[in-house]
C-alpha cells in the first residue's frame, strides 16, 4: 500500500462515503474503486465493505482496513525518521525488487557529524553509503552486519538484515553469458 490507497482509505473512514472521499481528494470514482477492489482481492479480509440502503449505508473500513492503516502510518513515520526523506516511503513501498535490494556486509562505519559514511561489501564489489548517524544508530549498525543497500535513482539506503541466514548473491561467470 502507498500513500494514494493510505489517503484514500483515511477520507473514505471521515467521509463514510466513496463518491464523497472522490470528490474531497479529486479522483474518479470508478479509479477508486479499482483501487479498493485490488487491495480487497489481495487481502485475505476486505479492507473496505460497503453498505447499500438504508439510513447506515456508505463505505467504511473494516477493523482490519483499520489496523491495516495504522501499521502503514506507523511504518511510513520510523522509515522518514531513520531516512530522512518523506519521498523513500513511496518508493519502497511494502515490497522490494531484487534488482534495487543488495545483501551486504558493513566493512567500516566512519561517523561525521549528523552523517555516517558505510562502507559494504557486496561481494564482489565494495559500496559507499552516506547515512544519516541517526538511521545507523536507529538500526544499530555495526561493521560486520548483514545489511541491505536499497539502490534509489539518487541514493543509497540501507536496512538491517536480522534473524536471517547467511545471503550470498550468485556471481555469473563469463562462460555462462551467451552472446
Amino acid at each position: 500500500m502507498g500513500a494514494g490507497r493510505a489517503e484514500l482509505l483515511k477520507t473514505i473512514d471521515e467521509e463514510r462515503s466513496l463518491r464523497k472521499a472522490c470528490q474531497k481528494l479529486s479522483i474518479s470514482y470508478k479509479h477508486a474503486w479499482t483501487m479498493l477492489k485490488k487491495m480487497n482481492d489481495a487481502l485475505d479480509e476486505p479492507a473496505v465493505v460497503t453498505v447499500r440502503g438504508g439510513k447506515d449505508q456508505g463505505t467504511f473500513l473494516t477493523e482490519f482496513g483499520r489496523k491495516l492503516l495504522a501499521e502503514y502510518e506507523a511504518n511510513k513515520k520510523l522509515i522518514n525518521e531513520a531516512v530522512g526523506d518523506e519521498t523513500s516511503w513511496e518508493n519502497i513501498s511494502f515490497k522490494l525488487s531484487a534488482r534495487n535490494k543488495l545483501p551486504g556486509k558493513v566493512i567500516n562505519i566512519e561517523k561525521n557529524g549528523v552523517v555516517s559514511k558505510l562502507t559494504i561489501e557486496i561481494e564482489p564489489s565494495v559500496l559507499t553509503s552516506v547515512v544519516t548517524k541517526e538511521a545507523v544508530e536507529e538500526l544499530d549498525i555495526k561493521p560486520g552486519d548483514r545489511i541491505y543497500a536499497v539502490i534509489k535513482s539518487t541514493e543509497v539506503m540501507v536496512a538491517k538484515a536480522v534473524g536471517e541466514k547467511k545471503l550470498t548473491i550468485p556471481v555469473q561467470k563469463k562462460s555462462d553469458i551467451s552472446d
